[in-house]
């Protein structure tokens, strides 16, 4: 991709911010923000979420604009978010637009919330990204971007990778052109909806990672928490035949390690505030940006009481999370629970 073009980023939270500055290494970056006021102030400055930006990013709030200048686009929005956001662009979007996403997260469509909150979801109610971008948008060509991609260390030039998996040769080779460079390896994969499930599940394992460091734990006990949270993914992939290779590559294991061991990690953060003694309600008021684990968590819980999933971490970090039960109580029973062997999924 020549430099003069641009590459869209939908997004101006810290991931975004950092696959801006990625990308402007390699093409011109058009930066979407709702915002005017912050994109007047990135536009005047230069700086955003305390980094210079390379000069060739420039922000806008108008999405028919950014779809007009951009065919490749990478929307990074949360869950939460992500639906009324494809909606906001559909209108401006066109078969030859090409989507790669770097939202780790499922949607449950408005009508589908009481289901949720009832605990009777199913997995026809849980979309992923992609299944969202194909619903609201007439795009094909469609990808994901997952792996151990830490916003604050990308910020700080620090070397990583990252996957992009897509149905598409050309969605891979496209991405890993305006993404790869000396401190940043792209990764390619088939397994879109793999890579989509291991993005959004570790988030949960990163959780309870957090509310070990919370209760001043060590790395015996979060290296068990990580092992075990990577058998109940595993669980959860072959219950949906979900191709389990994602699971072991740079989207599952990579991903879970870093989001679960890391201070910058804003699931961390949550489980260890939460370990800390605070509530629910406390954490979520003051976190500048979501945990995505905790909506992830919820569904995640329903959807393998559903379907008879053996999910013992994810029910003990359900209980503890949503309904105020004691962490130390929910450690006891899971270090008391009969596990019978290590690796029964290869």
């Amino acid at each position: 991709m020549e430099k003069s073009q641009q590459v869209g980023i939908i997004g101006a939270g810290s991931f975004g911010t950092a696959i801006a500055q990625l990308i402007s290494e390699n093409a011109n970056v058009l930066l979407f923000a709702r915002n005017r006021s912050l994109v007047e102030k990135i536009n005047a400055s230069h700086k955003h979420h305390g980094i210079q930006l390379n000069k060739n990013i420039i922000a806008t709030s108008d999405p028919e604009f950014l779809a007009k200048s951009c065919t490749l686009i990478f929307p990074v929005v949360p869950s939460v978010s992500f639906r009324a956001m494809m909606k906001s662009f559909s209108p401006y979007l066109h078969p030859y637009h090409i989507l790669i996403h770097g939202t780790k997260g499922f949607d449950v469509r408005e009508a589908d919330m009481t289901k949720l909150e009832a605990g009777k979801i199913t997995r026809h109610e849980v979309h992923t990204m992609s299944n969202v971008i194909e619903q609201e948008s007439s795009v094909v060509r469609i990808g994901c971007l997952s792996g151990p991609n830490l916003s604050s260390e990308i910020m700080a030039g620090q070397p990583t990778a990252t996957l992009i998996a897509s149905r598409y040769d050309e969605v891979f080779e496209l991405g890993k052109k305006v993404l790869k460079g000396q401190r940043f390896q792209v990764f390619g994969s088939r397994s879109m909806l793999g890579a989509e499930m291991a993005g959004a599940l570790k988030n949960v394992y990163a959780i309870g990672s957090g509310i070990l460091g919370g209760l001043g734990m060590g790395k015996n006990i979060q290296a068990m928490l990580i092992t075990r949270g990577l058998v109940e993914m595993i669980y959860f992939a072959k219950a949906f035949n979900i191709d389990k290779s994602a699971f072991l590559g740079t989207a599952g294991i990579g991903d879970l390690i870093a989001t679960a061991t890391s201070e910058d990690s804003r699931n961390f953060t949550f489980g260890k505030r939460l370990g800390q003694g605070e509530s629910l309600e406390e954490i979520m008021e003051t976190m500048p940006e979501l945990a995505e684990g905790v909506r992830t968590l919820k569904i995640f819980k329903h959807l393998s009481r559903q379907h008879k999933i053996r999910v013992p971490i994810t029910q003990m970090l359900y209980k503890s999370v949503f309904e105020g039960f004691a962490v130390e109580k929910a450690l006891k029973y899971l270090i008391a629970y009969p596990y019978d062997v290590d690796v029964d999924f290869l």
